[in-house]
């Protein structure tokens, strides 16, 4: 093996909440290295899911994320001229990365009025196994489910 693997950097916990997945949160709203724009979206946002729920809105978020981390994903594997769409289990690290992913880029698609707000709907959506990022999870498990005759071809 020539290249080493890359190590894994430790992220600080936010200052408000002290949780490292709403950092990790910031990092992935974050564009262009404009950090403080992102940490005020996120926090605006778990500020409306506040007002909004009456609950705490960290419990909310980790809630969403949990119901939208997928299980199964399929990968592509050639095989003798042919691809097959392979079902694989799916890493924890990867799980939490896709969860928080498929949230932002659904909250980015919803009609409303500002991103905190869409972010806002987008995970209480997800806390109760609603909206566009559960649809997402639930049709990777269908997509995993219906390549099942595959799963013999995990490398």
């Amino acid at each position: 093996m020539r290249k080493r693997r890359a190590e894994k950097r430790i992220l600080p916990p936010d200052p408000i909440y002290n949780e490292i997945l709403v950092t990790k949160l910031i990092n992935y709203v974050m564009r262009r290295g404009k950090k403080n724009v992102a940490r005020r979206l996120v926090y605006r946002a778990f500020d409306i899911i506040k007002e909004k729920t009456n609950k705490n809105p960290i419990d909310i978020f980790l809630k969403a994320v949990n119901n939208v981390q997928p299980m199964l994903e399929v990968r592509s594997r050639r095989i003798g001229g042919a691809t097959y769409q392979v079902p694989t289990e799916v890493r924890p690290e990867r799980r939490v990365a896709l969860a928080l992913r498929w949230i932002i880029n659904f909250a980015r698609e919803r009609k409303d009025k500002s991103f905190a707000n869409k972010l806002a709907a987008e995970l209480i959506a997800a806390a109760n196994y609603e909206g566009a990022a559960i649809k997402k999870k639930e049709d990777t498990h269908r997509m995993a489910e219906a390549n099942k005759a595959f799963a013999h071809f995990k490398w």
